[in-house]
Formats: C-alpha cells, structure tokens, sequence
C-alpha cells in the first residue's frame, strides 16, 4: 500500500514515464535505497522534486531556502558544526516554536539536541541538501576568515603588518630556498591548513568548476571558474605561496620537493555533508608553481536529459537515436562544453538492470550506479583501444568510449557498433558535419563511418541571464550585423542581467546548453562515401532539417534564456 501511495506522488509530482518508473523499481529491488532516491541517482528527478515527494509522503511541509531570507539571530543560537552535522538551518519561528529546515525531519535524534540547545519545542520542514548547505555557507564570512588566517600565517612567518602587503625580493628568494623538511613543517601548522580549507569551502560555495592558484611576481592570485569564466577571487601574500601550494600538493599525495616538473594527484574530501574529489595539477612557472584543482561532485550528475537546453523536437530525434540497438553517436566540442555532462545524462536515461553499460574514461570524473566504469591506466596499459577490446568480450549492451583520440579506437568503436553495440564517444571538432570527416582523417575507411554512425550532436554552453536581476534591453545595431539578423526590433524584447549579488554582479547565473544534431541518412551516407567536403554535408543536413549552433542559440536569445553577446561570445566567431 505504501509504495502504492508513493507511485501515485511521483506520477502527481514529477514527469517520470511509466517505463521510467518500471526501470525505477526493478533497480531498487537490487539497491533497496528509497524510490525518490533512485530516481535521483538514475538523474529522472532532481533533489528538489525529491523533497516535494517525502514532503507529501511524510505529510511535513517543504522550504526552497533560495527564497528564504535567513534570520542572523537565530544562527547564533546553534553552534555552526552541529548544525553542518544535524543539516539544519533555522529559518523563523511559529509562536514559541523554532522552525528548523532539515535534510531529514524525521531525524528525532537531531531534534531532541536541537531543542535542549535552544531551550523550546522545534517544528522541522524539509529542504534539499544543496540549500541547507548554501544557507549554512552563507552565514559564514570566510572573507573574514581567510582574512584571520592570512594573519596568523604572517605572524608566524615573520612578516607582521598587513598580510596582503608587498614582499622585498630577498623574502622571495628566501622562501623558493626553503627545504622540503621546512615546508612539509610549516604545512602541518594550523594557519595553513585552514587557509588551504577556506579556499576550497569559498570554491564549492560559489559553486566553480575550477580553482587556479597563481603566484605572481609580489603576490598569488586566487582565482575560479564560474559558469566558464575566470574570476579574480582573492589574492594572497607571497610570503604564503610556498606553505599554501605546499599545503595543496601533501592533500593531493604529490612531491613537494620536486618544483620544477608538473605533476598530477587527486583529493578527496568530506565538505557539509557531500562527497567531492579534487583533480590537482601542479605545473612550474617563471614565479613558482601554479596549481589548478578541477572539482567534481563525487553524487555524480543528476540531470535528465530534457533538462540540458535540448529543444523539444531535436530532443525526441535524439531521444530516438539513444534508444537504438547498434550504431555510434558521438558528442561534439571544445573542452568544457559539457560533452561529459550530456553523455552521463545520456547514460543514466538508459540505466537498467537489462541493459549492460560499459564505460572508459580518462579518467572517471562522476561515479554512476549499476555501470562498470574503467579508467585509462597506461602504465598498467590500459588504453581506450585496449580496454575497448576487452569490453566485446563481456557481452555489452552500451559503450562509452571518454574520446575517440585515434586510428585504433575509432577502429574498434566502429566494428563494434557493426556488430551489435551502441557506442557513444566524443570528438573534438569545431560542429557536427565535420564529426565524419574527422574520422575519415584518422584512417577509419568512408564506407565504414557511414554505416556505423547514426548520429552527431554537436554543443556549446552559454551562461543563462540570472533571474534575480533580469532586465529589458535594446542590443547595438552591430549586433544585429555580426549575427546577419535583419529583424522588427521593435516586435522582439531582449533581456540581460543588470548585476546583483546573487550573481556576484556578472548578470548570469548557471549554463545551459546550445546544439546541433545531425542524423545520418541515406543521401549523407552517399556524400561521406564520396568523402565530400564538410560543407555539402552541412548543406545536406540544413535540408534534412538540422538546426545549427547558431539557430539554438539564436532562440534561447529571444526566449530570454542568455543574452545577444553571450551568443557571439560562445557561437559566433565571425
């Protein structure tokens, strides 16, 4: 009867199709997690249509803190580390009750501590793990805590004064010239440790994708990755550049005596309840060593695949080629235009304990359920080629092939959508029609590229116009040359982002994709036989009805979705 009523508020919630649902179940037969939590990890549903669910499951309201204005008194009452550990922000109070929003309400254990703390009874509403998260974040100044920290390094490392202050040369040079016993000394120090924390916590906060640690001639730049962009976030003294990189690099199990060759290495850390591993690469430089740490949620990528920016109708094309037997589709774009993101949502639409889903990956950046993901090793010589070998002979179903780099995978990824499989990979070009031609230059023979690939879908990312500060505006007329648009402005209202502290004044918050699907028939499969050049394929595919990049793009302008210049930043290069 229970999971009778549960079926019923999914289907009342959430858009999640029967078959999907069908899949749902047999998957928790073997996992025996919660329902909403497996369709959250299959990426069918989002945390916040979770929450909705347990929320008229358990008959306990639900909170979207986004919208909540958080009341400073009432953190006060709650030492900061037992609300991280309970996962729960107070939000107001109804008469003489607090109101805690909670990750888990039903947690009587936490409740009980919370109301001895607070001295009255406590009402719990739910709320999903990345608002509570942000709102404990948020009412926490790490400026002022990097600022403190930042001090005490100084203090200790003999500077005094401001921290953020200019060095002498001759405390450059003395610093390069410490030892390695020196620095693994001073990396233990608490000052350090914490200041190395703060950077990392200030990362996951502003949700970057990256964090670039920069020394500079008489100070080091910290620096992240914001919805594709470089942002200048703080900067540090020179004097803290050694301990800090040093710091990083005993994190990442990396030599810190060895400064002067790149090397690589991996963190893994537990941060406000979430799982999170750290790709660091650590490369010399005129100033000393820049370290850069790629992020990666370790809860894998729960996005479903009408939630990339697909539109509806190449979506269902799409949507058709993925749930084909045989064939290769392959995704197209420069690094970070999320290739990663579309082929793992792809993955997760088609999990099933039916189907057997293998993966090779350089490396694995996100952990999905119920696939066997491989990760290129070559020392132990395992290779996209080789392990692509190894993969016929444990009975596939799907593939995933991380990039087709050469003549040999291509190779072997086309025999084996000939014989039965269906093989996703990514290539690196420039859109979809030049995908096939890139194939062909690798050595892999026309007639075989054109009865394995079905498919290409080529993308870009565009920041989205941030909602907080959305506004109505009249783009330049060199716009509309550059983008060879003769249209009634006047019948068309573009918007743009103002700038507001939700966006940390960039007019932009989050990305969505652009894109281009092109579908193999019988008159492309002619051109590439004949090895056309890529032009009269695209002229093929416009008239099979192929939208373009700049179509995409050009639609998620008028729609208000990004704005003119994001468009000619990312799509138009003309």
């Amino acid at each position: 009867m229970e999971t009778r009523t549960v079926l019923d508020i999914i289907r009342e919630v959430t858009d999640v199709s029967p078959e999907q649902l069908k899949n749902a179940l047999e998957v928790q037969k073997e996992t025996r997690d919660p329902l909403a939590q497996v369709l959250v990890n299959m990426g069918l549903i989002s945390e916040k249509e979770k929450a909705r669910i347990l929320s008229r499951q358990w008959g306990i309201p639900y909170v979207d803190l986004s919208e909540q204005q958080l009341d400073k008194e009432l953190l006060k009452i709650f030492p900061m580390h037992l609300l991280q550990r309970w996962k729960a922000v107070p939000i107001g109070r109804n008469g003489p009750r607090l109101t805690m929003a909670m990750v888990n309400p039903l947690d009587v254990y936490a409740i009980d501590q919370m109301r001895l703390v607070a001295g009255t009874d406590i009402e719990s509403v739910i709320a999903t793990p990345d608002d509570v998260a942000a709102a404990l974040g948020q009412s926490v100044s790490t400026t002022e805590e990097i600022g403190a920290a930042l001090q005490e390094m100084s203090e200790e490392l003999g500077g005094g004064g401001d921290p953020g202050a200019d060095i002498e040369l001759e405390e450059k040079q003395r610093e390069e010239d410490l030892s390695a016993d020196q620095l693994r000394e001073m990396v233990q120090d608490a000052p350090v440790v914490r200041l190395a924390n703060l950077i990392i916590r200030q990362a996951i906060k502003d949700k970057a994708s990256d964090i670039h640690i920069q020394p500079d001639v008489n100070r080091v730049r910290i620096r992240f990755r914001i919805d594709g962009i470089l942002h200048d976030t703080m900067t540090v003294p020179k004097r803290v550049q050694a301990p800090l990189i040093s710091r990083i690099k005993v994190m990442a199990d990396m030599d810190i005596a060895e400064k002067r060759a790149p090397q690589d290495g991996r963190i893994s850390l537990k941060m406000s309840g979430r799982e999170y591993d750290f790709r660091v690469s650590s490369n010399p430089g005129v100033h000393g060593e820049k370290v850069v740490m790629r992020i990666l949620d370790k809860r894998g990528i729960q996005v479903n695949l009408n939630q990339l920016g697909i539109p509806q109708t190449m979506l269902e094309e799409f949507e058709e080629l993925i749930h084909r037997s045989y064939g290769i589709i392959t995704v197209t774009g420069p690094t970070g235009s999320g290739k990663s993101t579309t082929l793992y949502s792809v993955l997760n639409s088609l999990n099933s304990p039916e189907k057997n889903i293998l993966t090779i990956e350089d490396p694995v950046e996100y952990q999905l359920p119920g696939l066997t993901q491989t990760q290129v090793n070559p020392r132990a010589g395992v290779t996209f080629a080789s392990a692509l070998r190894a993969f016929l002979r444990q009975d596939p179903d799907i593939i995933l092939v991380g990039e087709i780099r050469d003549k040999e995978t291509a190779l072997i990824a086309t025999e084996a959508a000939l014989t039965g499989h269906l093989v996703f990979s990514t290539l690196h070009t420039n859109d979809a029609p030049t995908a096939v031609g890139r194939m062909i230059e690798m050595g892999i023979e026309p007639f075989l590229v054109a009865s394995s690939v079905i498919g290409v879908l080529a993308q870009r990312l565009v920041r989205v116009i941030c909602p907080e500060c959305k506004e109505a505006y009249t783009p330049p007329a060199e716009a509309f040359r550059r983008l060879n648009l003769a249209m009634d402005t006047d019948s068309v209202t573009f918007y743009r982002g103002r700038g507001c502290d939700r966006c940390r004044g960039t007019g932009y918050k989050g990305r969505i994709g652009v894109f281009e699907l092109m579908v193999m028939n019988d008159h492309i499969r002619e051109l590439v036989l004949k090895k056309a050049p890529a032009h009269r394929i695209r002229d093929e595919a416009l008239d099979a009805g192929m939208t373009t990049l700049r179509q995409d793009a050009m639609q998620k302008v008028l729609e208000g979705i990004t704005t003119m210049e994001e468009a000619l930043r990312v799509v138009y290069t003309g």
